[in-house]
């Protein structure tokens, strides 16, 4: 990967279009709804190829396996510190640009490199390494159980907005141990900025909530990843704690939600020849599937080479961002005969290199127990539209559903209040007539219930 001045700068031969400067984007409809045959277009030009995130932000896809494995494993060519980026240090990069909270810098694990990635990754690792299997796998259990009384009562159901979403959030809020206030508010900003709504005030919201937590759990400790993290020996000022909050729920939620519904629709397809419930399909089987060939991210992992690279005959600019295609890779011919077997230690789903995800394990465990939770609870559960009516939600990182719908008998709720009978009577509550002492000034009307503290008036954890 030395340097190579005169290798082809985009790897593609002479008169198509992608050598005569044209960029295939990742944005829009058309991508969403089949990126495989883009990822084998650009394939056909290269171990990678240029393309655009959104409207002026470029950067290069590294699309096959053996290529992307030299990125990931590279840090002293490939750094993942944002800084380094060219375009945005000259005001290239739009400043309102979606892509811009994904890619733009943080003190986190994510977006550093060298000693410092290592204090902040081994506070993250061995704080994750405190968690439970038994206690996760029963928080994962009450929440699912909780959410579906939210809609059994309906005979018809969003397994995405009303599941898949809200289940990674809520346990997000049980890990980080949040009072019912800062719970609610977490939810709500951060499943604001995942919708790409109001993003910019969501963000600020979610800073200012996050820090609040930081203070509380350093005078109020529990057994919680904040306090773990406050308490590890790496030292974290409020500033970095926060930064690893963040990337944690970032990490987390998004790719869990997504991991939890693609496998959903694969296990309730129907088509046996697809691998779906009518085939037998394990939740295990359909997550490896997931995994595999709907990665929940599917082009992420952004790096900056540190001077230009020879990447199988591109040159990759230093300071250019590099992208890896998880889903692109996975699906790399020479990984066939893996994938036919769906060896477990040859996708990339998970990363690789000194970046790999430190959440595997429980990550996986969230999942299929989700899974098998509102399987089992809703058995005649069925996909209320056909497999291939489903809508992808476009985006240049992710492989995510808009919406999962589904029906099934309706029964009745089996484990405490709806959400809806809380904030009824949290209204109810609030709306009614008040004596107030002479000495009192009169009350402030009470707040609806959000979803974390409706939660926590069912399940006292």
């Amino acid at each position: 990967m030395d340097p190579s001045p005169g290798a082809n700068p985009h790897g593609a031969p002479s008169g198509c279009p992608m050598h005569q400067g044209r960029q295939t984007s990742l944005y829009g409809p058309e991508f969403a709804a089949d990126p495989h045959r883009v990822y084998e277009a650009l394939r056909a030009h290269g171990a990678a190829a240029p393309i655009e995130l959104a409207p002026g932000v470029d950067a290069t896809l590294v699309v096959e396996h053996e290529a992307a494995l030299r990125v990931l494993q590279n840090p002293s060519l490939f750094a993942r510190d944002s800084r380094r980026w060219t375009a945005l240090r000259e005001g290239q990069v739009p400043l309102d640009s979606p892509v811009l909270p994904m890619m733009a810098y943080r003190p986190n694990c994510l977006f550093t490199d060298g000693t410092e990635h290592l204090r902040l990754r081994k506070a993250v690792t061995e704080s994750l390494a405190r968690l439970n299997p038994s206690r996760l796998r029963r928080d994962v259990e009450r929440i699912g159980d909780y959410l579906v009384d939210q809609f059994i009562e309906r005979g018809s159901a969003d397994l995405l907005g009303d599941y898949a979403k809200l289940l990674p959030l809520l346990l997000f809020n049980q890990l980080f141990g949040c009072p019912g206030d800062i719970g609610d508010r977490l939810t709500r900003d951060m499943s604001a900025i995942f919708d790409g709504e109001d993003v910019l005030n969501a963000n600020a919201r979610l800073t200012e909530c996050l820090m609040e937590l930081v203070s509380l759990k350093r005078r109020q400790p529990g057994e919680d990843i904040t306090s773990w993290l406050i308490q590890h020996p790496a030292g974290l000022s409020d500033e970095e704690l926060k930064d690893q909050l963040v990337v944690l729920m970032g990490a987390g939620v998004e790719p869990e939600r997504n991991l939890i519904a693609n496998a959903l629709l694969a296990m309730l397809s129907g088509d046996a020849d697809q691998g779906g419930r009518g085939g037998g399909l394990l939740v295990e089987d359909a997550i490896d599937g997931v995994l595999w060939n709907n990665p929940p991210i599917a082009n992420y992992a952004t790096h900056f080479p540190v001077q230009d690279v020879d990447l199988n005959g591109m040159i990759l600019k230093a300071g250019s961002p590099v992208l890896i295609s998880f889903a692109a890779a996975n699906s790399d011919p020479d990984l066939t005969a893996a994938r036919d077997t769906m060896a477990k230690g040859a996708h990339l789903a998970w990363g690789a290199g000194p970046h790999v995800c430190p959440a595997k394990s429980p990550a996986q465990l969230i999942a299929l127990t989700a899974i098998e939770k509102v399987l089992n609870s809703v058995p005649d559960i069925a996909l209320a539209v056909h497999p291939t009516a489903v809508e992808w939600r476009p985006g240049p990182f992710h492989r995510a559903l808009v919406s999962l719908p589904v029906v099934f008998t309706p029964t009745a709720a089996r484990h405490g209040l709806t959400h809806h009978q809380v904030t009824t009577s949290a209204r109810a509550s609030a709306e009614a007539p008040q004596v107030t002492p002479r000495h009192h000034a009169a009350d402030t009307p009470k707040k609806n219930k959000g979803w974390w503290s409706s939660f926590l008036d069912v399940f006292r954890v």
